[in-house]
C-alpha cells in the first residue's frame, strides 16, 4: 500500500528564536503562459477551495441571467466582514429582488470582522442571515433562481439548475472535471478541483474577454474589493495595492491570487491555521516577480508572549 507524500513546510512559527511548530501545505505559481512555474507538494490532488470557488459561483448566476454589477456583483463573491455596508447592500438586494432575509439558507451568524462583531454584540443584535459571511453568495442565487422561475426552497441542493450551471462554469475554468461535490459551511455545493485546477480558473478570470460573465465578475471584485472582504482583510488591501489582482481566500486556508497578465498561484495549508495564509501569500507573489509595500504588510504575522512581540510565522520555501 502507498503511502501519501508529506507535504513541504510552507510556513515555520518561531517563537523567542526557536521554531516550536510549522504549517505544511502545497502550492503552485502558473506563469503568464499558464504553464507551472512553481509547484510545491501535490498540486494535482482535488482539494475542497472552499471560498475560494466563489468567482466561479457568482459568474454562475450572470449566466443564469442576473443582471448585476458593480458592488452587487462584488458581493455575490464575497466572504464579506458583516460590516454594516455589507448588511445593508445585502437587505437592499433582497428588497430589490422581491426577496425576504427568512428564505436565506445560510445559517444565521455573526459578522466576521472581530472589530464589527463587538460592536454588533454591544448594539444587541442576534445570529443572523444577513449577516453571516457568505450572505450576498446566497441573495444572488436566490435570486438568480427565481428570476428563472427555478425552485427557491431547493437552490442549494447539487441537482438545482443553478448549481449544474456553475459546476460547469467550474469546469470550464479550471479545465477539469469537479472530483467530488461536497457540502460548504454556508450550506452551498462545495465542489473539488485541484490546486493546479484552481490556479488556472483565476487565469482565466483575468484573461476572459470584456463583458463576459467570468471578466465582469474579476473587474467587479477589484473594482469593490471592500466588498469581496472588508476594510480590514487581506483580500481587501492586496487588491487595493497590487493593480489587477484578483484575489479569494478560502476557509481551511486556501488562497487564489492571479495577476492581469496571467500569472497565478493558489496554495493550501494543509492543517487549515488561517495565521499562514498571510506570510506565505507574499512570499509567493514576492517569488512572482511583484513588488508592493502592502506585501510586509500581509506577510507580518507576530506572535505575543505578555502583550509583546516575540516571534513570527514566517516562510519556509
Amino acid at each position: 500500500m502507498s503511502v501519501p507524500a508529506i507535504p513541504p513546510v510552507l510556513a515555520e512559527v518561531v517563537r523567542s528564536g526557536f521554531v516550536e511548530g510549522r504549517h505544511r501545505g502545497s502550492l503552485v505559481v502558473l506563469d503568464a503562459d499558464g504553464a507551472v512555474e512553481l509547484a510545491l507538494g501535490d498540486v494535482t490532488t482535488p482539494v475542497f477551495p472552499r471560498s475560494s470557488n466563489k468567482p466561479m459561483q457568482a459568474a454562475g448566476v450572470l449566466r443564469a441571467g442576473l443582471d448585476l454589477t458593480g458592488e452587487r456583483l462584488a458581493l455575490a463573491a464575497a466572504s464579506h466582514s458583516g460590516e454594516v455596508f455589507h448588511r445593508d447592500l445585502v437587505q437592499k438586494m433582497l428588497e430589490e429582488n422581491g426577496l425576504m432575509a427568512d428564505q436565506l439558507q445560510c445559517p444565521p451568524d455573526l459578522p466576521l470582522d472581530m472589530a464589527e462583531k463587538e460592536t454588533y454584540l454591544a448594539s444587541g443584535a442576534v445570529r443572523d442571515r444577513v449577516a453571516m459571511n457568505c450572505s450576498g453568495k446566497h441573495t444572488a442565487m436566490l435570486a438568480a433562481s427565481a428570476l428563472r422561475d427555478w425552485p427557491l426552497d431547493s437552490y442549494l441542493d447539487p441537482d438545482h439548475p443553478l448549481q449544474q450551471l456553475i459546476r460547469g462554469v467550474v469546469e470550464e475554468a479550471a479545465g477539469e472535471r469537479v472530483a467530488a461535490v461536497g457540502t460548504d459551511g454556508c450550506g452551498a455545493p462545495l465542489l473539488a478541483i485541484s490546486l493546479t485546477g484552481l490556479a488556472r480558473a483565476y487565469r482565466s478570470f483575468v484573461l476572459a474577454a470584456p463583458g463576459t460573465a467570468e471578466r465582469r465578475v474579476a473587474d467587479a471584485m477589484r473594482a469593490h474589493p471592500e466588498y469581496v472582504a472588508g476594510t480590514r482583510r487581506a483580500d481587501t488591501w492586496l487588491m487595493r495595492e497590487v493593480p489587477g489582482a484578483l484575489s479569494k481566500m478560502g476557509a481551511e486556508a486556501v488562497q487564489a491570487v492571479a495577476l492581469p497578465d496571467g500569472r497565478s498561484l493558489a496554495f493550501k495549508v494543509e492543517d487549515g491555521a488561517a495565521r499562514a495564509l498571510g506570510p506565505v501569500l507574499a512570499r509567493a507573489l514576492t517569488l512572482m516577480g511583484v513588488e508592493s509595500p502592502v506585501l510586509e504588510h500581509l506577510g507580518r504575522t507576530p506572535l505575543l508572549g505578555a502583550g509583546r512581540e516575540v516571534g513570527e510565522i514566517r516562510p519556509a520555501f
